[in-house]
């Protein structure tokens, strides 16, 4: 077992908090404000100790690019972990205009996965399109794993549809208004008026599979 001090422990606990309650890490400026720490680098020097210690894994070049790993203190041993069955989940490729998000003609394949790997059970994969979430590490082709929902909290990673469009983007809404927001500078906020606008829902990011072909 891999032993933490206090700080790294509170820092997992963050960690863990932000990817129950959005489906994503947090990036370093979130960790500094909420722990208090002066600057970014030192929420990243306290990343860098948990990566060695095998609790996380970072990516480079991405500011969410955390991944929790087995190792931690409180992570069951392996060996005594029963084995957990996969889940069938289909893959929906580009969606037809006017067509629910699972209908047949939307889905290329499926795939068998491993639920442990997500922060709840989704109900299938959408294989991503464009670097608009890229900041946070979702990245072109990449297969986000999104449990259906008809409602979201500020803050979470959600597929929406709007019109014929469907999007992958950080949920805000004041009063009636809501925003998609992406997480990369060079696209702009999407604005919805639901009164106005067609828009719905599809579900939410729960976690990602990176596609290598």
């Amino acid at each position: 077992m891999i032993k933490l001090t206090a700080r790294q422990e509170q820092i997992l606990n963050l960690i863990k908090d932000a990817i129950t309650n959005t489906g994503f890490p947090p990036t370093r400026a979130e960790i500094a404000a909420e722990l208090g720490f002066k600057s970014a680098n030192a929420a990243e020097e306290h990343l860098k100790a948990l990566a060695r210690k095998g609790a996380i894994e970072i990516t480079a070049g991405t500011s969410r690019g955390i991944r929790l790993l087995g190792g931690h203190a409180d992570a069951p041993a392996v060996a005594a972990a029963p084995a957990t069955p996969l889940l069938a989940l289909p893959l929906i490729g580009r969606v037809a205009a006017g067509s629910p998000i699972l209908a047949q003609e939307n889905l290329e394949t499926s795939y068998n996965v491993d639920p442990g790997l997500f922060s709840a059970k989704p109900d299938f994969l959408l294989k991503v399109r464009g670097e608009s979430m890229r900041d946070i590490g979702i990245m072109d082709g990449d297969l986000l794993a999104v449990k259906k929902v008809d409602s979201a909290k500020n803050g979470q990673i959600v597929v929406a549809r709007i019109g014929n469009e469907v999007t992958v983007k950080r949920y805000r809404k004041t009063g009636s208004t809501i925003e998609l927001l992406p997480e990369n500078p060079d696209f702009k906020i999407i604005t919805v008026h639901p009164e106005a606008d067609e828009f719905a829902l599809e579900g939410l990011a729960v976690g990602l599979l990176r596609s290598w072909h």
